[in-house]
């Protein structure tokens, strides 16, 4: 790996975010009529026009607006979307009689899914504090404490840890089976932890900080596997593993056996996951300012996972999940897991130094780029077969959509960024463990 390369991979990714993928979005997503943002895009990057407005994509919009404005991209109008979707959150989104914000609208704003969802609550936390932090505008950060706290009322299981995750409109507990009231799953701790990150870098209270460390305890203590260091999928409410299933309320899970079944339902990874968690780990730790070096057993089970057996060293990407063990089960190419990766592969690079993660980054980059980017429209493919041939063709629906794409590109040129100055001042690849992690 040399300056040239690194330099290479820079501008290749740099010129994709400015001039394709966030042109993409600020060109066609703010819904002037309703509010919000229009989120469902077929592959010409035309509106496919279905009549729902989720709180994920609603959330996750904001998100990329906010953060690509933190992170100096555009020219303000970026903070003007990122407003214009708080807007409509806020005003239509948000329960005034029972706290939280509803999971499902029509694009009139009309509320069509009254669930409170934790997965969606804390994405909500997420992309108000990013808000906040992007605009000073203090409405984020006053309507993620009100979720935080109904989190710890309503959502957080005092006897076992962690939180539930499926309740009706006035908070109650949802049954159980597909229902998921009890059940508690890696997707929505992490993304706890993700959320909790931002609102306590936003805030700085003990309360958020202490909360903040118990997730992450029990991530690492509980959800991961206890030899592996791979993430499992569902467990029942007092942690044991429990088979992987699909509740009524889904996102981002097409792929099902017509009964719902997943292979191995018991032994299952996704190495995009394994990946995200622990470059969000890696940054929840900056933000607390405790040194990386803490967790670098978990780090390094969770980084070496993906590259030695998720990574596809024939036809390129990194596939979507296997065995703990290193088995692969599912070897297609989701949009998600490649942009995870991205980040990962780097932050692995930078911390622990072997030239593995720079040829794993290598390989997913080219991968990204020579076939899972739609070029001519600006987004990514959602899924393609083991060789890069689109199996999912749309741009954009209620859970496809442009936190993900958006995010990896701003954390990688980052991170290139910093190994760039890292080679440059001739201080090799490793960090110390006081480098502040790229938010």
């Amino acid at each position: 790996m040399t300056n040239e390369t690194l330099r290479q991979c820079r501008q290749e990714l740099y010129h994709h975010l400015t001039t394709e993928l966030l042109p993409f979005w600020t060109a066609r997503t703010a819904d002037h009529v309703h509010g919000g943002f229009i989120t469902h895009f077929d592959e010409h990057g035309h509106d496919s026009g279905e009549d729902e407005k989720s709180l994920i994509a609603q959330t996750r919009s904001i998100y990329t607006y906010a953060s690509a404005h933190r992170a100096g991209y555009g020219s303000g109008e970026l903070a003007d979307l990122a407003r214009h979707g708080v807007d409509y959150l806020l005003n239509r989104m948000w329960d005034h009689e029972h706290g939280g914000f509803y999971w499902m609208t029509n694009r009139k704003g009309e509320v069509t899914n009254d669930q409170k969802i934790v997965y969606g609550q804390s994405f909500a936390i997420y992309c108000l504090s990013e808000y906040t932090l992007a605009t000073g505008d203090e409405r984020g950060i006053e309507y993620a404490q009100k979720v935080f706290d109904l989190l710890q009322k309503y959502g957080a299981d005092t006897c076992y840890g962690g939180y539930f995750e499926m309740f009706d409109r006035n908070w109650t507990l949802k049954g159980p089976g597909a229902a998921g009231g009890n059940r508690k799953t890696l997707d929505a701790h992490m993304h706890l932890m993700e959320a909790f990150t931002t609102l306590y870098e936003c805030t700085r209270q003990p309360i958020h900080r202490r909360k903040l460390l118990e997730v992450i305890s029990l991530l690492v203590g509980k959800v991961m596997h206890p030899v592996y260091g791979t993430g499992v999928p569902q467990f029942w409410a007092d942690w044991r593993v429990a088979p992987q299933i699909k509740f009524d309320v889904i996102w981002g899970w097409d792929r099902f056996t017509e009964d719902g079944a997943k292979e191995a339902a018991e032994d299952n990874t996704s190495y995009g996951h394994n990946a995200e968690f622990a470059w969000l780990l890696l940054h929840a730790l900056a933000v607390l300012e405790i040194p990386h070096e803490t967790y670098f057993s978990q780090l390094q089970k969770s980084f070496s996972h993906a590259v030695d057996h998720g990574v596809d060293w024939e036809f390129g990407g990194v596939f979507v999940e296997g065995s703990h063990s290193g088995k692969v089960y599912d070897r297609e190419k989701e949009f998600w897991q490649q942009a995870e990766v991205l980040i990962g592969f780097l932050d692995a690079y930078r911390i622990f130094g072997e030239e593995k993660y720079w040829r794993a980054y290598e390989n997913v980059h080219r991968f990204v780029m020579d076939k899972m980017v739609n070029h001519p429209v600006g987004e990514w493919w959602p899924l393609m077969t083991r060789k890069g041939v689109p199996i999912w063709t749309h741009m954009s629906h209620s859970w496809k959509i442009n936190y993900h794409t958006v995010r990896s590109m701003v954390q990688s040129i980052r991170r290139l960024d910093m190994l760039l100055s890292s080679e440059t001042s001739g201080n090799g690849t490793a960090v110390t463990s006081s480098l502040q992690t790229p938010t």
